[in-house]
């Protein structure tokens, strides 16, 4: 039937506002602004970043794939779980200005940044997108659980998404059918009746897809909220998980002594090969020992005195004036003495206190001898093995001489013909990879002292010839005696005056071979007994004379 065009005018625009009155806040109106498919806010760098990232990790790439099998959008969603773990100041958008489609995956990313172990994780991960990544990944079970819980909520939000989709496509027609109405309309404004009729039709079809939507709406925004509590569950378990997994691996770096600034500059494949060869490496199990051994030693350096004087055991004959006796000073008082005292200073003949204990320390290279005799596999308290203890000190000895800026130079041996070497000059910084060889490194057979202890003596040799400095320290750490032949301890006596080195023994859990009289105790300047693999005191004081 006819209709007059004011009339069809008045009616569609009652049914189209009525269509779109009172959206949910989960089913913006056509009138919102911009609507975003991402939770987090971020710039164009840290997107670069995020991508990246993502070219460089296959286990990222690897899980967007597996789980866009449960969300189409999976990538977008990792995206947004990498930025809250990367940024300094994590933004979640708000929720009014989400895409409705995306609404749970909102819902997840706020579940995770409210997790009571969110801001412990992102201690270690604020800044390192490496660390971020592996964030990421260490979440993968608990994302999977976090998509399957919200899959429903999900499905009823695209639905939602569609039916406003639809009742845009619906207002779009009434407002199509009203222009061919005014195009058709008479100077009456009479429409004829094809024409009012399709106004009528678009109208009511309108209303049919504005009430759907609404309640495609209100679906989906019961389905998030029930959804809430076991989405909040699932994301605390999963970022307690990951928070977990980046401090051991953190700690792990740590404890290797690897600095922030290495793994900064370290590339992201490499880094994710270090992190896997030490989670899996011969001594991935003692890391914890590792660490306490170099923050022992770090303390103890800070404890260091040089030069201090030690007990008092006697007077003895040198130049150094800050341990000359009294006496010798009071020449000084009487002008007929002042030439006598100062040949005798010059020819290193004044009468000076005589101590022991601890002594300056050395300026030529830190060599660390290291039993890895088949006996050296035995185990101690806690599960601790001997091997285990020693490469912890050995480590901890590195860090020493770098501190120090003196040459580092790992003696792995067992009997007479199995010897490897590893140096670390102090011009450069010391390799991980080079450093881990040497901890891993295991010969087995049985021992000989002779061998390290030649190559470790020809070592300072060179080093004294190459660059006259002397006074290196030789640390040799073993579990088992052996014997030396008198003419081979000639020569080590001689070499040892004319270097200057020092000795020092570690019996690690032999007992016998500290004994007085032993062949360690006659080859050692200092030497010490450990039977608690455990305690890593036993060895405190060299970290303060060497």
């Amino acid at each position: 039937m006819p209709g007059r065009l004011d009339e069809l005018r008045l009616r569609a625009a009652g049914k189209r506002s009525a269509s779109s009155a009172s959206p949910p806040p989960s089913a913006p109106s056509a009138t919102s602004p911009e609507r975003h498919t991402t939770a987090v806010i971020a710039d164009r760098f840290e997107r670069i970043v995020w991508r990246d990232t993502c070219a460089q990790s296959a286990g990222l790439r690897e899980l967007a794939r597996e789980l866009s099998g449960l969300h189409a959008y999976a990538a977008e969603l990792l995206a947004d779980v990498f930025l809250a773990a990367y940024q300094p100041v994590p933004r979640l958008r708000d929720q009014a200005e989400m895409d409705p489609s995306r609404l749970a995956d909102h819902r997840i990313v706020a579940a995770l940044m409210e997790s009571p172990d969110f801001a412990e994780l992102r201690r270690e991960t604020t800044g390192d997108a490496y660390a971020a990544a592996m964030a990421v990944l260490a979440q993968a079970t608990g994302l999977r659980r976090l998509l399957e819980r919200s899959q429903d909520a999900r499905q009823r939000a695209e639905r939602a998404e569609r039916g406003r989709q639809d009742a845009e496509e619906a207002a779009d027609a009434v407002g199509e059918a009203l222009r061919w109405a005014a195009d058709a309309a008479g100077g009456d404004d009479t429409v004829p009746a094809p024409a009012a009729d399709a106004v009528r039709r678009a109208v009511e079809a309108a209303e049919i897809t504005g009430s759907a939507a609404r309640q495609a709406a209100r679906d989906a925004e019961q389905a998030l909220a029930a959804a809430a509590p076991a989405l909040r569950a699932a994301a605390r378990k999963a970022t307690a998980h990951a928070a977990g997994t980046v401090r051991e691996e953190a700690a792990l770096m740590r404890a290797w002594g690897v600095t922030p600034g290495e793994l900064e500059r370290m590339p992201f494949d490499r880094r994710a090969r270090l992190a896997e060869r030490l989670r899996t490496g011969r001594l991935a199990r003692w890391a914890e020992l590792i660490g306490r051994f170099r923050q022992m030693a770090e303390g103890e350096r800070a404890r260091k005195v040089e030069n201090t004087a030690g007990e008092l055991v006697g007077v003895t004959l040198g130049d150094d004036l800050t341990r000359i006796v009294p006496s010798e000073l009071a020449d000084l008082g009487l002008p007929g003495l002042r030439a006598v005292f100062a040949a005798r200073y010059a020819a290193g003949e004044l009468m000076l206190r005589d101590s022991r204990g601890e002594q300056s320390t050395g300026k030529g290279a830190v060599v660390a001898c290291v039993d890895t005799s088949h006996s050296m596999y035995m185990e101690g308290p806690g599960g601790v093995t001997r091997e285990a203890w020693a490469k912890a000190c050995a480590l901890a000895l590195l860090d020493q001489a770098r501190h120090a800026r003196r040459d580092f130079v790992g003696i792995l041996f067992s009997a007479a013909d199995k010897l490897r070497i590893f140096r670390f000059p102090s011009d450069g910084p010391a390799d991980i990879d080079r450093v881990i060889d040497f901890a891993e490194s295991f010969l087995g057979g049985g021992t000989s002292y002779q061998t390290p202890l030649s190559a470790a003596a020809d070592l300072l040799a060179e080093e004294f010839d190459d660059t006259a400095r002397a006074r290196g320290d030789i640390v040799l750490i073993t579990d088992d005696e052996c014997d030396v032949t008198e003419e081979w301890t000639r020569g080590w006596k001689e070499t040892k005056h004319r270097l200057g080195f020092r000795v020092f023994g570690i019996a690690v859990d032999a007992p016998p071979a500290a004994e007085e009289g032993s062949v360690l105790d006659a080859l050692c300047d200092n030497l010490r007994s450990l039977e608690d693999l455990t305690d890593v005191h036993t060895a405190a004081d060299l970290f303060r004379v060497i």
